[in-house]
């Protein structure tokens, strides 16, 4: 199957809308535990704006991030093109990716040809989706033979 190029540049109005949007969503993070607030905002290829915020539990592996948040909130009212996601927490001019299991749920929908930006430096630092996670795991990998499949043992 052929790559899907990458998305254009965003416009400037989209950056803006964007920092905005996960800035403001940080506000409503629920971090108890951590202390530390995380704000996300995804553009859909129309052009909406969808946010969410982490929400943690006291069971850490029942907790949300905030890219994970806006992405199924973009899903669940029938959004499945992305351009773009933001995320914004308290660091001070530090970049801030997302994590492993953000990264792999972008990896599964169209984000991951898109631009992911940190909160600050947005132009500066935007990165394809897609080298964020070479040889990832998705639903192309799903559709090959257990032959072609190859595994890897990790012994602790």
């Amino acid at each position: 199957m052929a790559q899907k190029s990458p998305s254009p540049a965003l416009e400037p109005e989209h950056v803006q809308r964007l920092l905005l949007s996960c800035r403001e969503a940080k506000k409503s993070a629920y971090c108890p535990y951590s202390r530390f607030p995380v704000g996300a905002a995804l553009l859909t290829g129309d052009g909406r704006i969808f946010s969410g915020c982490n929400i943690e539990n006291a069971c850490y592996p029942l907790g949300v991030c905030a890219e994970r948040t806006a992405i199924q909130k973009a899903i669940s009212e029938g959004y499945k093109e992305f351009r773009a996601i933001a995320i914004s927490s308290d660091l001070q001019d530090d970049f801030i990716s997302p994590c492993g299991a953000c990264r792999q749920v972008m990896r599964e929908g169209t984000l991951q040809h898109s631009s992911w930006l940190p909160s600050e430096e947005a132009s500066k630092r935007a990165k394809e989706g897609a080298r964020q996670m070479p040889e990832s795991f998705g639903n192309l990998t799903m559709k090959r033979s257990a032959e072609e499949l190859s595994f890897t043992l990790c012994l602790v």
